[in-house]
């Protein structure tokens, strides 16, 4: 169900019609559908921020486009399920069709540019966004509730709007109209819309928002979701990369270690005596098992497609789930907290049965019996044994439930879907905003406080909040644990007396000594590991750099590189540089295969007079100065074009600027 705005201000709103009551009445047939548009479209605000365009837009300069507006909030589970909708718009309609993402945010974090960028990148949004923070766009629309598509003609007219998820089917049916109507009238521009994506403004991380993490002390790894990945990644705690389990491109397929496919995977927890992993691949809305002996994935329930009606319980591949986002275990039962429709869910992992076992199904605050209760997006789950923790994201609630089928859902710290912050103290007064994550240890309930970027603790039985680490600003900072930061941190583990934390916006896998209370970054000894290849890996396209002449008796010839501000080669890791010539008989190097040591490359060669190029590939992977954690890995594909003349250079160089 939409996740509805619970205050309202008085303004003059556009009155839009629905547009589903419309398309679906018994007396609705194309041409009652107002195309023509039932008035203009308010302006976008001046002063507004966008993203993945490189200038503001206006209806003016869209005119002879279809506009679908998308009004969002990252936090909001109903927003993330009509993401997939809306890229199946946009590929069917590419040339007539603009998607424009209107953020309207709900929590204080998300209002935040910055942090939208992250998201828009999280979900891998490609259409242009607007950062409507103080909610102008969304009032001057009269919008209530996320998520809400408001549909616009070619000439900047709203045709009508409708609130709620699973809204692929009557979009597409009113576009393809829409277009016939205005192809008609010679109305409908196709010319691309230029845009610069976010995507391409940032350096591509080793890891891309890991999720949540486990671990076996015995055996002393841990083990974690590398989410926009795809893949689930096993270490050592001293930074080993043993396992990348999952080929690296989103999908749901079945198989050994680097066939197997996930899409965006959360939660995981491990079953130490059969050597196995539970995976909850939440955007492929099924529970996955991973045989860490025989090296296979499995898929244990879900069809692959959400669920798209509340409670409706089944086994095995036959049942349909809704957005798995973690996973506990306690014998033979998992026990799944289900964001999608705000329940906690149970799998017996004898039979398969998967069923309701906490929620009602409507999403708010509600304590009392199991099936009554209502819960609100629970993302992270834990147990000290006897009850289930569980992180409750959208009322920013640290809630428990009975394990019981007769028992009850109680409240440990939160009020409502509107009452959030960042306060310590006991229940009622203590606030936490949208926590992901928890994690039992010693008495207390751990808690990522993701829009504080915080770690707070929990006492459950005097119902009083801490802050354990971070300053409540976004950062990378090591060091006491007080004055660490991080940036959306979402899972949580102990090993040993470590707090082991994924920190999400960070791409980072953090950890704190409960003895010393500092915080360090797990840096990766062979980070080579981490490389996507295959389907996978990203497209690099060739760079043509400017020609460079040389004379015939040069014995060398000098590549010198600059990487981004701040960043360094990893000295864990090995760069590498593939380099061969068009005409060896003009130009030839000595070697093909080169590591480096340094920026600079001097590659020995032999010339004669004539033209030739000069190709490198470069497989580069370095870090942050200050966070050797951080890691990044670029691979740059150069064409040097070379002129070997008599009177030019003796020991030519060229330089080039990585950028990330």
């Amino acid at each position: 169900m939409e996740h509805r705005r619970l205050r309202s201000e008085p303004i003059q709103r556009v009155r839009i019609i629905l547009l589903a009551a419309l398309f679906v009445a018994a007396s609705g047939r194309a041409a009652d559908i107002p195309f023509e548009g039932t008035r203009p479209a308010p302006e976008f605000p001046e002063d507004l921020e966008w993203l993945n365009t490189e200038k503001p837009l206006t209806f003016a300069a869209l005119k002879g486009k279809i506009v679908l507006l998308d009004f969002w909030t990252y936090c909001c589970i109903n927003c993330m399920h009509i993401v997939p909708d809306l890229k199946k718009l946009e590929a069917k309609y590419p040339n007539e069709l603009v998607v424009i993402g209107v953020h309207s945010a709900k929590f204080d974090n998300e209002k935040l540019t910055g942090n939208i960028r992250e998201a828009i990148q999280r979900y891998e949004i490609e259409h242009p966004v607007v950062n409507d923070r103080e909610m102008a766009v969304w009032r001057s629309f009269g919008v209530r509730s996320w998520p809400t598509l408001v549909l616009i003609n070619p000439n900047g007219k709203v045709i009508g709007a409708q609130p709620g998820e699973g809204l692929f089917d009557l979009f597409d049916a009113v576009i393809g109209q829409a277009v016939k109507h205005f192809d008609a009238q010679k109305a409908i521009d196709r010319r691309p819309l230029a845009l610069k994506l976010e995507k391409d403004r940032v350096p591509r991380p080793m890891l891309a928002y890991p999720g949540k993490i486990t671990a076996d002390e015995k055996k002393r790894r841990l083990y974690f979701t590398d989410s926009n990945h795809n893949r689930v990644i096993v270490a050592t705690l001293d930074g080993e990369i043993l396992e990348v389990i999952g080929e690296g491109e989103a999908g749901l397929r079945d198989g050994d270690f680097s066939t197997a496919q996930f899409f965006r995977p959360q939660g995981l927890c491990l079953d130490t005596a059969k050597d196995v992993l539970y995976i909850a691949d939440t955007e492929n809305h099924a529970i996955r098992r991973i045989d860490l002996a025989k090296k296979t994935v499995e898929t244990l329930a879900g069809t692959g497609q959400q669920a798209r009606r509340h409670s409706v319980e089944g086994r095995g591949r036959e049942v349909a789930l809704n957005s798995p986002w973690d996973l506990l275990q306690r014998g033979d039962t998992l026990y799944i907290a289900m964001a999608g429709p705000h329940q906690l869910w149970t799998l017996d992992l004898k039979t398969l049965e998967a069923r309701v076992h906490a929620g009602s199904g409507r999403e708010n605050i509600l304590d009392g019996p199991l099936k009554e209760a209502q819960l609100a997006q629970p993302s992270g789950i834990t147990t000290d044994g006897h009850r289930l923790y569980f992180a409750d994201s959208e009322v920013s609630s640290v809630r428990m439930a009975d394990v019981a089928p007769t028992g009850r859902v109680a409240t440990l710290i939160g009020e409502g879907l509107f009452k959030f912050g960042d306060v310590d103290g006991k229940y009622p007064a203590a606030r936490l905003q949208h926590c992901l994550g928890v994690a039992w240890h010693d008495g207390f309930i751990y808690v990522a406080d993701t829009y504080n970027h915080k770690i707070k603790r929990v006492d459950p039985r005097t119902r009083e909040l801490t802050t354990f680490a971070g300053t409540g600003k976004p950062g990378a900072t090591d060091g006491e644990r007080l004055s660490a930061q991080f940036n959306e941190p979402n899972g949580l583990c102990f090993l040993e007396n470590q707090l082991l934390i994924a920190d999400s916006n960070n791409h980072l896998i953090r950890v704190c000594d409960l003895k010393t209370g500092q915080i360090t970054t797990l840096r990766w000894k062979n980070p080579e590991k981490l490389r996507r290849t295959g389907k996978a890996a990203p497209s690099t396209p060739e760079l043509r750099l400017p020609l460079v002449k040389l004379a015939p008796d040069a014995k060398e010839f000098t590549l010198a590189l600059q990487l981004p501000h701040d960043t360094k080669l990893n000295p864990l890791a090995k760069s590498t540089a593939t380099v061969t010539t068009s005409d060896a008989g003009v130009l030839r190097v000595q070697a093909e295969e080169y590591e480096l040591s340094g920026l600079k490359l001097v590659l020995p060669i032999v010339a004669a007079a004539g033209r030739a190029e000069l190709k490198a590939n470069l497989d580069l992977l370095y870090c942050a100065k200050g966070n050797e954690g951080l890691c990044y890995f670029k691979n740059v594909r150069l064409i040097v074009p070379v002129e070997i003349v008599a009177g030019a250079d003796a020991r030519p160089s060229v330089e080039f600027r990585v950028e990330h």
